[in-house]
């Protein structure tokens, strides 16, 4: 009897597999979604997989355009994370957003046996990539960080540390999740959509996403931005990686590309190698304010890594 078990759970284990490789080529070739561990999987294209991680609220329509420039030579795999712009949440965000999405991409990425794929991530999506090379740096060809920093907390003060910046973000998590629920919604269409683009099209966009996110999700993934310090971990990061940064946004505060540019190369300076590039008009979408400077640095530097490592 327990042998027959075994053989049947076999069984059902091959046919769940088989299962979700032929939905998985049937999603590659017809560009519709899936979901893996919660997250919302679009394929495009063909060729090594770039993977598009959006950043917090956002839709995978963030990179959108900027893949369409790439399918022609690379598989987009285009991500919607759990909770944001319209997916369903996790059941237990509050035990942590940033790690938990590290730990399910790197799944994702081993159950599909994908080979080195380029990373491409946007604001909470960069320090995911950051995240993702550091635990696994074997498994990323590239990384291509687009207006994300190690450290959200040390933009205005350097000096801060995890330790100091959690009681901040302790407090900004109780109020989001005990204001009431039109204001918190107010406050976040206002947050969502101020310094984020300078295209006033894209901004009802932001606000519709900002929406159809879930406040526990969002709360969570924010909190864990404030209190993950990545300065020293990203040195331990080997993979080569390029660097998009914002300024413009900005400009009305005092605000400068360089010194814009100081507070980048700071905060990366344990990671070696890094190539720190700034747009000189986007906002903190700079895959739609600037695309063809992104699509341009991007092809640029993917051209430029060794040869072993475009295989």
């Amino acid at each position: 009897m327990f042998s027959l078990l075994r053989s049947n759970v076999r069984s059902a284990s091959s046919v769940r597999r088989l299962a979700l490789t032929l939905a998985f080529l049937a999603a590659s070739a017809t560009g519709q979604a899936e979901t893996f561990r919660g997250i919302d999987v679009q394929r495009e294209g063909k060729g090594p997989a770039m993977i598009f991680i959006p950043g917090l609220n956002s839709s995978r329509a963030t990179f959108t355009d900027t893949c369409a420039q790439f399918k022609a030579q690379y598989t987009c795999i285009l991500l919607t994370l759990p909770g944001f712009a319209g997916q369903p949440p996790l059941k237990r965000v509050d035990a942590g957003f940033l790690v938990p999405m590290r730990d399910a991409i790197l799944a994702y990425i081993a159950e599909q046996k994908i080979q080195q794929p380029v990373l491409v991530g946007h604001s909470l999506g960069g320090a995911l990539a950051l995240m993702i090379a550091e635990k696994a740096p074997t498994v990323p060809q590239a990384l291509i960080i687009v207006d994300s920093l190690p450290f959200f907390s040390a933009i205005q003060n350097p000096q801060a540390t995890s330790a100091s910046a959690t009681a901040r973000a302790e407090s900004m998590k109780k109020q989001m999740l005990e204001q009431p629920l039109e204001q918190y919604r107010k406050t976040a269409a206002q947050m969502g959509v101020m310094g984020m683009s300078n295209q006033p099209s894209r901004h009802a966009t932001l606000v519709e996403w900002s929406q159809k996110s879930d406040r526990a999700t969002t709360t969570q993934a924010m909190f864990d931005l404030m209190t993950t310090d990545l300065r020293e971990r990203v040195g331990t990061i080997k993979t080569p990686t390029l660097v998009l940064g914002a300024w413009a946004a900005y400009k009305s505060f005092g605000s400068t590309k360089d010194s814009t540019k100081a507070i980048y190369v700071g905060q990366y300076q344990k990671l070696k190698g890094v190539k720190i590039e700034m747009s000189e008009t986007a906002y903190h979408f700079i895959s739609w304010d600037d695309p063809k400077w992104l699509s341009a640095q991007v092809r640029n530097f993917l051209k430029s890594l060794p040869k072993a490592q475009t295989n």
